[in-house]
């Protein structure tokens, strides 16, 4: 089935690879004129290059979402661009695996929750006021660190708990403007942040052997149920958290 974003314009941050690019790539394949959005411009770049190689419409925009002004720019580039906005995709973040709890630095603490938590806060702020009259739909990227113990990255599971607080929040608020939020949760995914975040190959193979369906997500994984979130399909769906994780979480 083909076609389920005709006429939708989409917004993706950190859309330059993983989740992001996986995402960007298949709304546009869906008929979605995709808006790609990160701080890695020449990935980002490369992104809605080959958007556009395969017959689909995307803008690169660079983007620090933890910077208000940005993220401004961001949105009102993409309405001048396209002429509306249907959906967000608020995928941007970082993961820092330092230490326990007192010995993160402040530092860290403040560029975890300034990217991961505050850029969700951002990026809807200024996307709302476009979808107030037509609707619209928010895909917030938390993680299974945030509904369980995120050992040696304590700032990212607050960060990642408080995206899905803040989804049910938004998703009663707007709910009359049928403004949907809806959260994905992914476990570990096999993209350049997770490997690069478990420290070595030996320890990502070893969360391979970890998970029951003895593999990892890829992201393509997580961008399919984007995909669902973001068409009509999902039209009854607010609110919810979805937990892409082959089935791990459940066996702690």
């Amino acid at each position: 089935m083909k076609g389920r974003l005709n006429g939708k314009v989409a917004i993706i941050t950190g859309a330059a690879t993983g989740i992001g690019r996986a995402a960007a790539m298949l709304f546009s394949k869906e008929g979605a004129k995709v808006v790609v959005a990160d701080r890695n411009v020449e990935q980002g770049e490369l992104t809605a290059s080959e958007i556009k190689k395969l017959g689909g419409e995307s803008i690169f925009l660079s983007t620090d979402v933890s910077k208000a002004s940005e993220v401004k720019n961001m949105v009102d580039e993409a309405v001048s661009a396209y002429g509306k906005l249907d959906v967000l995709v608020n995928n941007a973040g970082v993961l820092i695996r330092t230490s326990r709890l007192h010995e993160v630095s402040e530092l860290e603490w403040d560029l975890t929750l300034n990217t991961d938590v505050k850029g969700v806060f951002l990026c809807s702020k200024y996307a709302i006021p476009y979808m107030l009259e037509n609707g619209g739909s928010v895909i917030n990227v938390s993680s299974t660190s945030g509904i369980r113990a995120s050992l040696i990255s304590s700032s990212y599971g607050v960060a990642k708990a408080g995206v899905i607080s803040l989804t049910l929040t938004a998703s009663q608020e707007y709910a009359e403007n049928g403004i949907r939020f809806n959260a994905v949760v992914p476990g570990i995914i096999d993209t350049p942040q997770s490997r690069g975040s478990t420290g070595s190959t030996e320890e990502f193979e070893l969360r391979v052997s970890e998970n029951p369906g003895g593999r990892v997500g890829g992201p393509k994984d997580v961008a399919y149920m984007m995909l669902f979130l973001a068409s009509d399909e999902s039209s009854y769906v607010s609110g919810a958290s979805f937990v892409i994780d082959g089935g791990r979480t459940v066996g702690f």
